[in-house]
């Protein structure tokens, strides 16, 4: 059966209640980690963000948590260079990882950060979904490819999140969402759902809390 891939629609309000619970509670910076030794005890529930540099993970963790400057948001590409470990309530961790595909960065740099990256989405237990950041203008990449197969190899299941949807110019939408969709369709890690978001627009983010705090 071939999957189609839609975009997600609004959850039911009790899980959109549970969506705002998990981030109205507590939320702040543990953690930046630089080596897999570094990590926290696996003892939470973990979801991290994955995407090309400047695809506006930093700025999506801004928008969950409802906190502005909680994660380091810059038009710099590359800025995070390590695995950044935030508590979202008393049980979840939101992990914001390195920015790949940056090449202007001195190339034993970048194979660091490929290395941990890789390291990370392999050997993490308590990890239970990646969310794969898209930038809605310009689709799936061939570095997002490389990623997600690092995922389909890895047993962790990740969800396409596409970013500043509100970016898209007219009639841009549908082609993008098949560029997208045909892409995922070749993954079998791939969940069966794409959210499609603003962070400055708010749109998609009720949704995306929903679906994080279901992962219990």
């Amino acid at each position: 059966m071939k999957l189609t891939f839609p975009v997600a629609a609004e959850p039911d309000p009790q899980a959109l209640e549970r969506g705002r619970l998990l981030f109205a509670g507590e939320t702040a910076f543990l953690k930046g980690v630089v080596a897999m030794s570094g990590l926290p005890p696996a003892d939470r529930i973990e979801v991290c963000f994955a995407g090309r540099s400047n695809v506006g993970k930093s700025t999506l963790i801004n928008a969950l948590t409802g906190r502005k400057g909680l994660a380091r948001a810059s038009n710099t590409p590359g800025r995070t260079q390590e695995i950044n470990f935030f508590t979202a309530g008393p049980d979840h961790y939101l992990v914001d990882l390195p920015g790949y595909g940056y090449a202007n960065a001195p190339l034993p740099v970048v194979e660091k950060w490929q290395k941990l990256l890789k390291q990370y989405l392999s050997g993490r237990q308590s990890l239970r979904r990646a969310f794969m950041l898209i930038d809605a203008r310009h689709g799936i990449k061939d570095v997002d490819e490389e990623i997600m197969n690092r995922l389909d190899t890895s047993a962790v299941t990740f969800q396409c999140v596409l970013t500043k949807s509100d970016k898209l110019k007219a009639g841009e939408r549908d082609r993008i969402l098949g560029q997208v969709r045909e892409s995922l369709a070749k993954h079998p890690a791939a969940f069966p759902e794409i959210v499609l978001t603003s962070a400055e627009k708010g749109e998609g983010i009720a949704t995306l809390r929903a679906i994080i705090a279901e992962l219990v």
